[in-house]
């Protein structure tokens, strides 16, 4: 047979490079589309990003894109991932919507917390900002997530022991179960309570279901108590009012290495106390300083001192720790199994020092052989993240109270039974 003649293939080659062509300038312009776009994006870092008005489903904004550059410095090291944190909580500010269940006496056990100050003020003001902010719904049908508003500390404010607080709270989840239909759609999986105290988590311990199944945030992550850092979260405790106001920006007066002064209600400051008590380079005292020493002399170190120690006590978390980044201390975490406040928003190696217990007999010199020029950068990023770890009344954009909410928002994504 004579082999068959393609007489068109000079054709089929002219189009195969048109075509060639075709795809080369399409991908082209699709690149520079993307870049043009992803520039805007990220340079759209401002801590006050534009308003934005919803109408149906279409998202209207007169400042879509900022002039390129701006703030990008403030956003840019602190977080691990800073255009999808701001993108999310834009998103979140939207949209997210928490029904606060009305039941219960406020002037007993729920509510209500007992006070504002002091160790577990945390848990105070979340309470208030809930009730006033613009997440809250009475309609629980828009609702992504239901608060329960339990607030144990209130109950062992008024000597209820840890046995009557846990019946109590059971017996509140019961009615709530039976009284409406939200927890049952998904076993509790979008149900959150809050407490800061350890007596809130001992007294929920005895019910099973709120450990195992709804988002607990607490200042005490503990793993030992069952802390679940992909569905729960760590809350900051935070001691306010703060008695002086937030430092930073004056590393000049930072002439101490490190400073730490409390109880020994742990073995870790048992340790660094008998260690470094008489050291002549770190401030370490073996008791909490007493007040007849002076006018806040306590406060008055942190704005003097390079790194603040901040050992774990009969919990893992310190009260230390926002004290620390408030007075421009930077924070070395002194706690092992710690699941920080905010760790999966914040990148806390750029604004804090984390060790391993195991590291106290090493203290001094590994502070030591930290670079002027590491200290500076951490404490330049301290004062970045101050913002975070203050409570406002009312709440302020990225304060401790959105912070928290934003945690929430980021797992209030589950199934509908």
């Amino acid at each position: 047979m004579a082999p068959i003649k393609f007489s068109h293939v000079p054709h089929f080659c002219s189009l195969q490079r048109s075509l060639l062509a075709l795809a080369l300038l399409t991908l082209l312009a699709f690149t520079c589309v993307s870049f043009t776009f992803l520039r805007s994006s990220s340079t759209d870092l401002s801590p006050n990003p534009p308003k934005v008005a919803v109408i149906g489903d279409l998202v209207e904004s007169s400042e879509i894109y900022q002039s390129p550059g701006k703030n990008v410095d403030e956003f840019s090291e602190i977080y691990h991932l800073p255009d999808l944190f701001r993108l999310n909580y834009a998103e979140m500010e939207m949209k997210f919507k928490v029904f606060v269940y009305p039941d219960g006496d406020p002037n007993t056990y729920y509510q209500t917390p007992r006070k504002l100050t002091g160790k577990y003020a945390s848990e105070g003001y979340f309470f208030q900002n809930i009730r006033q902010s613009q997440f809250r719904t009475d309609d629980p049908d828009q609702a992504h997530l239901f608060f329960i508003p339990i607030s144990c500390h209130k109950m062992r404010g008024k000597g209820t022991s840890y046995e009557n607080m846990t019946i109590i709270v059971q017996n509140y989840v019961q009615s709530l179960m039976s009284k409406y239909p939200y927890w049952n759609r998904t076993l509790g999986a979008d149900h959150f309570f809050l407490t800061c105290h350890d007596v809130g988590v001992r007294a929920t311990e005895g019910v099973p279901l709120l450990v195992k199944n709804s988002i607990r945030v607490v200042c005490s992550p503990s793993y030992d108590v069952g802390f679940i850092p992909h569905k729960d979260v760590a809350l900051p405790q935070v001691l306010q009012p703060f008695a002086l106001p937030t430092g930073g920006r004056d590393i000049k007066n930072r002439t101490t290495l490190g400073f730490w002064a409390g109880h020994r209600n742990s073995k870790i400051r048992v340790i660094l106390a008998r260690i470094w008590e008489n050291d002549t380079e770190l401030d370490i005292k073996n008791n909490r300083i007493n007040r007849a020493t002076g006018h806040l002399v306590y406060q008055n170190k942190f704005y003097r001192t390079k790194f603040c120690i901040c050992p774990g006590g009969s919990q893992v978390n310190s009260a230390r720790i926002a004290d620390s980044i408030h007075y421009g201390c930077v924070p070395v975490i002194l706690s092992d199994y710690y699941d920080l406040p905010f760790n999966d928003i914040l990148d806390w190696r750029k604004f804090s020092v984390i060790l391993k217990e195991r590291d106290v007999y090493r203290l001094k010199y590994i502070l030591k052989d930290i670079p002027d020029a590491e200290f500076i950068a951490l404490h330049d990023n301290l004062v970045k993240v101050q913002k975070h770890f203050q409570w406002n009344t009312p709440p302020i954009k990225y304060d401790a109270f959105h912070m928290v909410m934003y945690e929430l928002w980021l797992r209030h994504h589950v199934i509908k039974y």
